[in-house]
C-alpha cells in the first residue's frame, strides 16, 4: 500500500510540474501577434481581442479568491481611469465557480466593458490563460496597438510606455 500511494504521489508531482513547464514555456513572446480568442463579455455581448487594435491593450487574468490580485485592482482602476484614451483594459477573472468575481470586480473599481469571467474548476486550465502561458496570478500583458505583446508588465512599467506614447 505504502509503495502504491508513493508512485501516485510521484506520478502526480511528474504531472504537475509537466505541466507547468508546457503551459509557461509555450505562452506568448514579446514583439509577437498577441494570441486571439473570441468568448463572451460578463454582459452577454461577443468578444474578439483582435478586434481591439488601434489603442493599447491592457490584458490583466485575475481572481476574486486571489489576495495579491484584489490588492492590485484599485491600480488597475485608477490606471484605466488616467489613461483611457489610450488604453483599453480587457479583464480575465479565472474562478471556479460564478458567485465572488462580480462583488470583488464592483468593489474594486471595474467599470470598463471587457470584462470576462472563465470558468473553470482548474483556474489556470482557463483557454485563454494557456494561450497566454498564465502560471500565476496576477498576470498582466500589454498589447500594442497594432496588436503585439509588449511585455507582461508591472503598472510602472506600463505607465511609462504610456506616458512615451
Amino acid at each position: 500500500m505504502k509503495k502504491t500511494l508513493r508512485f501516485l504521489v510521484f506520478i502526480t508531482v511528474i504531472v504537475t510540474i509537466s505541466f507547468y513547464g508546457f503551459v509557461k514555456y509555450n505562452g506568448i513572446n514579446n514583439g509577437k501577434q498577441a494570441p486571439d480568442f473570441e468568448t463572451t463579455l460578463i454582459d452577454g455581448t461577443l468578444f474578439k481581442l483582435s478586434d481591439l487594435k488601434g489603442k493599447y491593450v491592457l490584458l490583466d487574468f485575475w481572481g476574486s479568491w486571489c489576495p495579491p490580485c484584489r490588492k492590485e485592482n484599485p491600480k488597475l482602476a485608477a490606471l484605466h481611469k488616467k489613461y483611457s484614451d489610450k488604453l483599453t483594459v480587457v479583464t480575465v477573472a479565472l474562478e471556479k465557480d460564478n458567485k465572488h468575481w462580480k462583488k470583488a470586480s464592483e468593489k474594486d473599481g471595474f467599470v470598463w466593458k471587457n470584462q470576462i469571467v472563465d470558468q473553470n474548476r482548474f483556474v489556470l486550465m482557463s483557454s485563454i490563460a494557456r494561450k497566454y502561458g498564465v502560471t500565476e496570478i496576477p498576470a498582466k500583458f500589454l498589447i500594442s496597438p497594432e496588436g503585439n505583446i509588449v511585455g507582461k508588465l508591472s503598472f510602472n512599467e506600463i505607465e511609462k510606455i504610456l506616458l512615451e506614447d
